[in-house]
């Protein structure tokens, strides 16, 4: 059987889907590595919600996903930017799913860690993000999970320099319960985010990010580096403190970060092991046997697709992600909070397809091809 997949230039070629999955089982936490997945949230498709509207959220299909997840060991980081915060689901929203998804989480056993930020603010002075922040993290340290710091839209807006960030930052880091992950995210995820830690200059800018580090190593967990910048997050690594890891947010160069060298190496925290979480849990445990080859061998093909999913504009990666999860059979739709279902092209999707079928991705070879006509034939594609 072949299927034909429109190609950028507006042509159709024909795509011969592979007959069997890369053979994958659940299986117990890494040893050699810490390694997250951000996950998605399901929307609910029958929900009658307009835009503007608080995002309607299908609870069973969501928390469904995370415990697949955590049957293959990986930990799961919710209400991060993959579960579209500040893309359709608002802090109301994040607040509920942090509440599930930490007492689900509590009933199998598996490891989570939620996104703390500010949200449900559109502005607002720095004593408004301290208390906006202050509220999210409550609410994640009652639920029983550990806190990402993420990065704030408001403090960008109002800070006046790097020293509002040590103020704020360091405000928080001293009232922590546990020892938190602080997240860089780069302007190529959040747009609103350009000028974080005060300053344009990436340099500069890292050198505020590790003395808010150096001044409370021992409430800081680690640090999730986003900036798909292999070269920074290597020497920035090697400067944090001992006993605080790096946990990379890099998308495109993941498996020589997570590999490392003699030097050191990167934990994880990624949104691309949303779609790729059993053959991301396959690798590490190849890794975790000592074998840097075998881990390589497995999660290098990847990267193509990865950095298909994330390409530019990079912020609307989410789309290719939960198109995967369709396909995968994850979930009985293809529909997302605040419509972003729309917000990549056809030949986009199509090629996402393709990469993730030639990799084995999808448990149900079959299903994942018709569901993907369906998808054709909406566009006008004939089956």
């Amino acid at each position: 059987m072949t299927i034909r997949l429109p190609a950028a230039d507006g042509t159709l070629r024909a795509y011969e889907p592979r007959a069997e999955p890369l053979p994958v089982a659940p299986g117990a936490p890494f040893t050699s590595r810490t390694v997250f997945s951000a996950a998605h949230v399901v929307a609910d498709p029958y929900a009658d919600v307009s835009p503007g509207s608080p995002a309607a959220v299908d609870w069973d299909a969501t928390l469904a996903f995370r415990r697949h997840l955590w049957s293959h060991g990986l930990a799961v980081a919710e209400a991060m930017d993959t579960a579209q915060r500040g893309m359709g689901l608002d802090w109301a929203g994040a607040a509920e799913l942090i509440r599930r998804s930490a007492a689900e989480a509590k009933a199998v056993g598996g490891r989570i860690a939620c996104g703390v930020g500010t949200d449900q603010l559109t502005g607002g002075t720095l004593a408004d993000i301290r208390a906006a922040y202050e509220e999210q993290l409550a609410v994640v340290e009652g639920a029983g999970a550990q806190a990402i710091l993420m990065a704030s839209r408001a403090l960008a807006a109002t800070a006046r320099g790097p020293e509002d960030y040590l103020e704020v930052y360091g405000h928080l880091l001293r009232q922590c319960a546990e020892p938190v992950v602080l997240h860089w995210l780069g302007p190529m995820f959040d747009p609103a985010l350009e000028g974080y830690w005060g300053t344009t200059d990436l340099d500069a800018a890292t050198e505020v990010f590790l003395d808010v580090v150096a001044a409370h190593p021992g409430k800081v967990d680690g640090v999730k580096i986003s900036l798909l910048d292999a070269r920074r997050e290597i020497e920035l690594r090697r400067r944090l403190p001992r006993g605080v890891r790096c946990y990379t947010g890099d998308d495109f160069h993941y498996p020589e970060l997570i590999a490392g060298d003699d030097r050191g190496f990167s934990h994880a925290l990624l949104g691309v092991f949303d779609p790729l979480g059993p053959l991301a849990a396959r690798a590490v445990r190849v890794l975790d046997t000592g074998d840097t080859a075998g881990f390589r061998e497995l999660l290098d093909p990847t990267v193509e697709l990865a950095r298909h999913l994330f390409r530019h504009p990079t912020r609307f990666y989410k789309t290719g992600v939960v198109l995967l999860a369709w396909l995968a059979g994850h979930q009985s739709h293809f529909a997302m909070v605040g419509g972003l279902q729309s917000a990549r092209s056809l030949p986009h999707l199509a090629r996402a397809y393709e990469l993730a079928d030639s990799l084995g991705l999808f448990p149900d070879p079959a299903l994942a091809e018709d569901r993907m006509k369906t998808l054709l034939a909406l566009y006008g594609v004939a089956r």
